[in-house]
């Protein structure tokens, strides 16, 4: 089992003459011994090979049926080959059956095929299953410089390189590309000539189409585009290889924590890249089928870099609580924790307002065009303690803040702290918010900016979350 052109036939040839070799069977037999090269002739009487594709039908399974009743003529089994063997009809297999169950001692049989699936279970129980793979490029690259040496030919390594990719992982394409540009070009082949005549991109071309898309750069998106359409590129296949290209780098951000530039230098995220793939994956079909070609390739592209541009909430949220958990946890004028609940009992305490709000590691808010001085924190408004009491709207983050007196209050905090929490839970049992509006702008401006810069987010709802799912 494997896909085209990885050597399923020439496994089976193999395996025949391990069999039938002058005193086999034998692994190591000589490949010049006469019955080796009359299997590899197709002459071995013993050794049939059967197009599994053409003779597909029960009558042609009753004939090989009653053959293999005879005994061998010049090796010791005889060989039955049978390629493309899922091409058999099912009344074939069922006729089949009967003579692979309980074949005759001198008998073998080797099938191959490129579509196990459509093989019939009963046929594949009583199989043993070899599955071949792609063969690496390196492979097919120092393959193909033997050929090419032993045929006088000069062939650069850039131009087999490109010919391994055009193979797609099997020796029998990147042969017959290597056959037919030798017809072209004569005895001698560069990488120009096989981009020219099979439409590929240059790898430097593909490099910089995936660190524009990586950059959000459109109009460089577009330039090359309209480059590599007049120059008659194959822009199915320039998909496919930007594909490849993308997937490269979501394996180095992966492996590198999270993060990588190999697109271009840019640097993104695992969530990005991954964004950026699939919105490649999702053009396949419009660029293959659609009638407009070009067009539907560039919306592809345009939308993948969107797509990329685009954030789930979940990693919003778990990227914004990372940079809450490297901020100090300091006042504007750099007191810590036990500085600022010192500050809070006091103002509490003689009746005064206190802050209820985001504490913000930020550069302080500039003050009023009035000429007041700036609050002591990047908070919210100012909230009395009176207000507190009687339901006044609070800071959008109540929980948070909840959490933190609560947590004071178990380390013997004063009870003017304890009068703090029992008036945001009671505002937390109400249920009252400000408007949307008043909530963004009590967000310090350098968090705002934050946002926008890096996440492109926009405000548009407020939603209180349980205690518990901010634990989890």
């Amino acid at each position: 089992v494997g896909p085209r052109g990885t050597g399923k036939t020439s496994l089976a040839r193999l395996f025949a003459k391990a069999l039938n070799c002058t005193g086999g069977p034998r692994a190591d037999f000589d490949v010049d011994d006469p019955a080796c090269q009359a299997i590899a002739d197709g002459t071995h009487l013993d050794v049939v090979e059967i197009d599994g594709a053409s003779n597909n039908g029960v009558d042609q399974v009753r004939d090989l049926r009653d053959t293999v009743r005879y005994a061998p003529a010049q090796g010791k089994f005889k060989v039955y080959i049978i390629d493309e063997v899922h091409m058999l009809s099912v009344q074939a297999f069922n006729a089949l059956l009967k003579t692979l169950e309980e074949p005759p001692a001198h008998v073998k049989f080797v099938f191959a095929t490129t579509d196990p699936q459509k093989v019939l279970p009963t046929i594949v129980s009583r199989c043993q299953r070899f599955d071949l793979r792609p063969i690496p490029p390196a492979l097919i690259v120092e393959r193909l410089q033997r050929i090419a040496r032993a045929e006088q030919i000069t062939v650069t390594d850039a131009a087999l390189a490109c010919i391994a990719r055009l193979a797609d992982g099997g020796m029998r394409d990147a042969q017959s590309i290597l056959d037919q540009m030798i017809s072209f070009c004569g005895g001698e082949i560069s990488e120009p000539d096989v981009l020219d005549v099979y439409g590929l991109a240059a790898a430097d071309k593909i490099a910089a189409l995936a660190a524009a898309l990586a950059a959000g750069d459109h109009r460089q998106i577009v330039a090359i585009v309209d480059e590599c359409d007049a120059s008659g590129r194959d822009l199915v296949r320039l998909l496919s290889d930007l594909q490849a290209q993308v997937r490269t780098a979501l394996l180095d951000a992966i492996a590198q924590g999270g993060r990588s530039g190999a697109l271009g230098g840019t640097v993104l995220t695992t969530e990005q890249i991954t964004r950026l793939l699939d919105g490649l994956r999702e053009g396949e079909g419009a660029v293959k089928l659609g009638l407009a070609e070009k067009i539907n390739f560039e919306v592809t592209l345009l939308k993948a870099v969107e797509a990329s541009r685009a954030r789930a909430i979940d990693s919003l949220i778990k990227e914004l609580a990372a940079l809450a958990d490297e901020s100090p946890a300091a006042g504007a004028d750099g007191e810590n924790k036990k500085g600022l609940i010192d500050r809070l009992e006091a103002r509490l305490a003689a009746g005064q307002a206190v802050d209820v709000g985001i504490v913000a590691p930020a550069t302080p808010e500039p003050a009023p065009a009035g000429g007041g001085a700036a609050d002591e924190a990047v908070v919210a408004e100012p909230v009395g303690a009176a207000a507190l009491e009687n339901g006044a709207n609070v800071w959008p983050d109540e929980t948070a803040e909840v959490a933190f007196f609560a947590e004071q209050r178990e380390q013997g905090a004063p009870v003017a702290a304890t009068r703090a929490v029992e008036a945001v839970q009671e505002l937390e049992t109400k249920g009252t918010l400000p408007a949307l509006d008043e909530l963004v702008q009590r967000i310090p401006a350098a968090a705002r900016e934050l946002m926008d810069e890096l996440f492109r987010a926009k405000f548009i709802a407020v939603k209180r979350v349980p205690k518990a799912a901010l634990k989890e």
